[in-house]
C-alpha cells in the first residue's frame, strides 16, 4: 500500500536552501578535530623550535629581573601585562595558523554561510522528555558506536606508537644531553601524528556518513514536492482561472474589431477569419479577428448583425487561420487570393479599389 508520508523523493534545491538557512548541513565534527590535530602537529614541527626559544627567553629575562622587579600594585600589573604581550607574540603564529585551518576545513565541508537561525536559542531542547528521547534515539546509538570506535582505533594506534617509541627510549641515555630533548620531541611528535592520522581516517568516514545522513533527513514526500511546486509556480487551478479570464478578455477585444472588418472568410462552419484593408494605415490587409468552432460562429453572428460580407473559401480560410496572428498583415503568398476576395466584396458594395 502506498504510504503518503514516506520520504522517497530527492530534496529539491529549495529544500536544500531552507535546510542550509536553518544551519542543517552535512558537517563532520570529527573531521574538524582530526584536521586541527594534524595541523597542530605540523605547525609545531615548523614553529616549535621558535616557540620554545621565545618562551625560554621570556622566562630567562623574568628570572634575571626578579631581584630588581617593582612588586608594587602598579609594577606587578605592568610586569604581568608585559609578560602576557610577549607570550602572545611568541605563540600568536601558532594560534593564527590553527584558526585558519579550522576556518578552511569548515568552509571546505559546507561552504561559507552564516546561519543566524542556527544561533537562535531553542527552548524546546530544555524539555526533559524530548531530551530523554534524544538519548535513546537511533542517532544517539550511532554516535555512541562512533565514539567507541574512535576510542578503540585511536587507543590501538597510540599503543603501537608507544611500543615503537619505547624501543628507542633506551638509546636516549647514550646521547649527548643537548640532543636528548630534541629526540624526545621527535618521539612525541611521531606519537601525536599517528593519533592525528588515525582520527583523520575516522573523520573522513564520518564526513561521508554525515552527508548520507543529511541527504536522508531532507528527503521529501510526494505531497511535499507537489506543495512546493504549487508555491513556486502557483496553484494550477488559479493559473487556469487567470488563463481563462485572459482568453475572455482577448476574445472581447477581438469581437469589437469584427464590425470594422471588410470581409469574413469562412471554412464555412469551423473557421472564420475577419480581414480589414486600410491603405492609409497598412500596406497590406490585416487579420483583425479569427476563431474556430463556437468563436467562428460568434464572429459570423456579429458580422451578420453589422452587415459585414461573409465569403466561403476553405483553402484561404485555413491558410489565414494557421499562418497569420491577429493584428498581423497577411503574407505575400496570400496577397492574390485575398485581393480577389476583396475585389469581389467591393464590387458587391459598389466600391472600387485598385488592386495590383
Amino acid at each position: 500500500m502506498f504510504d503518503r508520508d514516506a520520504r522517497t523523493e530527492k530534496p529539491t534545491p529549495r529544500r536544500r536552501q531552507q535546510a542550509r538557512e536553518k544551519g542543517s548541513v552535512a558537517r563532520s565534527q570529527d573531521l574538524n578535530s582530526a584536521v586541527l590535530l594534524l595541523g597542530a602537529a605540523m605547525t609545531l614541527t615548523c614553529f616549535g623550535g621558535q616557540i620554545v626559544q621565545g618562551l625560554g627567553g621570556i622566562l630567562k629575562r623574568l628570572l634575571l629581573a626578579a631581584g630588581q622587579a617593582d612588586l608594587s600594585a602598579n609594577g606587578a600589573r605592568d610586569l604581568m601585562t608585559f609578560q602576557v604581550l610577549e607570550t602572545g607574540k611568541v605563540i600568536m603564529p601558532f594560534l593564527l595558523t590553527l584558526m585558519l585551518i579550522g576556518f578552511l576545513v569548515n568552509v571546505t565541508q559546507v561552504g561559507f554561510k552564516v546561519s543566524w537561525k542556527a544561533a537562535e536559542p531553542q527552548w524546546s531542547r530544555l524539555n526533559p522528555i524530548s531530551g530523554f528521547s534524544r538519548f535513546v534515539s537511533v542517532r544517539a546509538l550511532v554516535e555512541l558506536a562512533k565514539s567507541l570506535l574512535k576510542l578503540l582505533v585511536v587507543g590501538l594506534v597510540l599503543y603501537f606508537a608507544l611500543v615503537s617509541a619505547s624501543l628507542e627510549t633506551p638509546w636516549l641515555f647514550y646521547l649527548p644531553h643537548e640532543r636528548v630533548i630534541p629526540e624526545m620531541g621527535r618521539l612525541l611528535d611521531d606519537i601525536f601524528r599517528s593519533a592525528a592520522f588515525a582520527l583523520l581516517v575516522i573523520g573522513l568516514l564520518d564526513f561521508f556518513y554525515q552527508r548520507f545522513d543529511h541527504e536522508k533527513s531532507i528527503m521529501m514526500t510526494k505531497d511535499e514536492v507537489k506543495d512546493e511546486a504549487k508555491q513556486q509556480e502557483g496553484d494550477p487551478k488559479i493559473k487556469g482561472k487567470i488563463r481563462e479570464l485572459m482568453i475572455r478578455s482577448t476574445l472581447k477585444r477581438m469581437m469589437k474589431n469584427v464590425p470594422q472588418a471588410d470581409v469574413i472568410i469562412t471554412n464555412p462552419t469551423h473557421i472564420a477569419v475577419a480581414i480589414k484593408y486600410d491603405r492609409g494605415e497598412h500596406s497590406a490587409p490585416i487579420v483583425v479577428a479569427k476563431g474556430a468552432r463556437k468563436v467562428a460562429e460568434h464572429i459570423k453572428e456579429i458580422a451578420a448583425e453589422n452587415g459585414v460580407p461573409i465569403v466561403e473559401n476553405k483553402p484561404l480560410a485555413r491558410a489565414l487561420f494557421k499562418s497569420v496572428d491577429i493584428g498581423m498583415e497577411i503574407p505575400v503568398e496570400l496577397y492574390k487570393a485575398v485581393a480577389e476576395v476583396l475585389a469581389y466584396v467591393y464590387r458587391i458594395k459598389n466600391k472600387f479599389i485598385g488592386v495590383a
